[in-house]
């Protein structure tokens, strides 16, 4: 098995070679750690959660490059498709590895059933919130040339991918609302501690814009 995740573990690295920052194998590794972390309080699989976790946003480099029009999760399932023929897991756990792949997305069209896609969801949603959330967030923005703050116009009425597309956006829009979609015990419990601090930053940051502290 050690093998087998290390070539895993490589192939996923080569596909972030030219990813950016804000979706760059350092965004990985905190979903794999997280993965551990909230897998052993809930009893998952883990070695599928490992490989899971290697692979789910291998597809992210498509996404990115379409603007949005190919989705990563499931660009993503059909690479690790391809790619877990070729070694040797059972073919539940690769049906389950494939599952968790395709239905980590917060915006995606497939719900996680088994509870290492449950795990996974989860995991990734808390790297979106938090202080770390915060930091991505704003990244992103900077990635596709967004400005630091827009108040003039309602979130709902901006585009993504584009200069509207501002920490402040994606909060409001998605951050806001993940501690209620999270899917396991441990995962809401960390969803709501990473919740607090980003709901009393963004706030802090309006009040900053301003000129009011």
């Amino acid at each position: 098995m050690k093998s087998t995740i290390d070539e895993i573990r490589s192939f996923a690295v080569r596909c972030f070679s030219n990813a950016r920052g804000s979706h760059d194998w350092d965004h990985t590794e905190r979903v794999f750690n997280l993965c551990m972390h909230i897998g052993r309080a809930e009893g998952a699989d883990l070695h599928v959660l490992e490989i899971a976790s290697y692979l789910h946003d291998v597809g992210r480099s498509y996404e990115d490059e379409s603007k949005g029009e190919i989705c990563h999760a499931e660009k993503g399932a059909e690479m690790a498709r391809e790619l877990l023929a070729t070694h040797q897991i059972s073919d539940e756990q690769k049906a389950i590895i494939i599952h968790c792949i395709r239905s980590h997305r917060f915006r995606g069209n497939h719900q996680p059933e088994t509870l290492e896609a449950k795990v996974l969801f989860d995991a990734d949603k808390l790297d979106a919130i938090g202080a770390v959330g915060i930091a991505r967030t704003f990244l992103f923005a900077g990635e596709v040339g967004a400005k630091l703050h827009n108040p003039h116009i309602e979130p709902e009425d901006t585009e993504p991918y584009s200069e509207e597309d501002t920490g402040y956006r994606e909060y409001k829009l998605k951050l806001s609302r993940i501690k209620d979609r999270m899917l396991t015990t441990e995962g809401r419990r960390m969803a709501e501690e990473r919740h607090q601090f980003m709901e009393m930053y963004f706030d802090r940051l309006t009040e900053e814009h301003e000129g009011r502290k």
